[in-house]
This record gives structure tokens, C-alpha cells and sequence, in this order.
């Protein structure tokens, strides 16, 4: 059975798990029957980030237009560009034995592509969810539901994988940011052109 978490709860991943080295995270959506005009282009995105709270290098944000970390330890499943159909819209693999030791957690953030010019937010977005499983056994550890927190937001982290005392760790962040993809380099650290 998943562990199905509240805003800001952690949970181990490992502690039950020893050996536990391959889980996929899994980030997942519906839209309003709003119109708004146009479709829906949500986007999953991984950021590695050092203890400072930073990532290193523009290598450290993993997203549709870098799908792979150097370290071969995080990987993105590409872009789906509807977020039509049940279960994940997009996938994010993490090898957590390939994590780099510079590396103390691994956020996951959401956002909405193109959201000022397409009139869009989070308030339009239901069902919102994260949840991690064993990539090797297909089974689901943890799951947040993010709930409708959100009415002007057009980014969100919806948590991280952390590292604590030689474990990993799970914490259900759900935390909106205004200013899209951008708000969010800059939050990281993150160069944008």
C-alpha cells in the first residue's frame, strides 16, 4: 500500500527498502472543462540541487529540453503535451545510487507552458498528483495529492527526493510560485536565456 501524504509530510523511501536504488516518479493532471481558449501544455521538470538549496551547472535541471543528467542518475521520459488519458502525464527516472554526493535533493516542479500568453493557471488544473514507485517491482511507495491550493500560480513544486543520514527520503512540498518556469530557475539558481 502507498503511503498517501498530507503538505509537508516526509517519508522514507529506503529505511524499508534497503537496496532500493531505481524509483520513477510520476507527476500527473487533469484540466477544467473551462475554455480557455487553448490546450493545456503542463511540463515536469527535476532540479538537482546542492545544500545551499542551488543547482551547480545548468546541467543540474532536467526537463524536456534536457532529458538526462550527466550523472546518468536522473532522466526524464519526454514531454506529453496534453496531459490527455489516465494514470502519469509525465515520467521522471531516478537511479538514486548514481546520484552525485554533491547532490542533497532532487525537487519536482510543474509548470504551465506559455501560461501568460494562453491566460492559464493552476486554478485550472485538477487532480494534481506525485508519486514515486519502485521501478523494479512496479509498486507505488508514496502519493500526494495536491488538492486546489492554487488559483493564480502557473508553477509548483510538488516535492523532493532528499538525502538524510545515508537514507532517502520523500517530502510533499506543494508549494505554487507566479512567474512560470522562470520564477522557478531563478528560485534554483538556474541560468535562463
Amino acid at each position: 500500500m502507498p503511503v498517501n501524504l498530507q503538505k509537508g509530510q516526509k517519508v522514507s523511501l529506503t529505511k524499508g527498502n534497503p537496496g532500493l536504488s531505481k524509483v520513477v516518479v510520476g507527476l500527473g493532471w487533469d484540466v477544467n472543462q473551462f475554455d480557455t481558449g487553448g490546450a493545456f501544455d503542463l511540463d515536469a521538470a527535476a532540479f538537482l540541487l546542492g545544500e545551499n538549496g542551488k543547482t551547480a551547472a545548468s546541467s543540474d535541471f532536467v526537463f524536456y529540453g534536457n532529458l538526462n543528467h550527466p550523472s546518468g542518475s536522473v532522466q526524464h521520459m519526454g514531454d506529453n503535451l496534453t496531459g490527455a488519458g489516465d494514470g502519469d502525464d509525465e515520467q521522471i527516472k531516478v537511479d538514486l545510487s548514481k546520484v552525485p554526493a554533491n547532490i542533497s535533493k532532487i525537487a519536482f516542479t510543474v509548470t504551465i507552458y506559455e501560461a501568460e500568453q494562453r491566460r492559464q493557471n493552476f486554478g485550472q488544473v485538477n487532480n494534481a498528483f506525485i508519486r514515486v514507485y519502485n521501478e523494479e517491482t512496479g509498486e507505488e511507495m508514496v502519493r500526494y495529492d495536491l488538492g486546489e491550493d492554487f488559483s493564480i500560480e502557473t508553477a509548483a513544486v510538488f516535492g523532493e527526493l532528499y538525502r538524510n543520514n545515508g537514507e532517502w527520503k520523500f517530502n510533499a512540498i506543494g508549494c505554487g510560485y507566479q512567474g512560470g518556469l522562470a520564477a522557478l530557475c531563478a528560485n534554483y539558481g538556474v541560468e535562463v536565456e
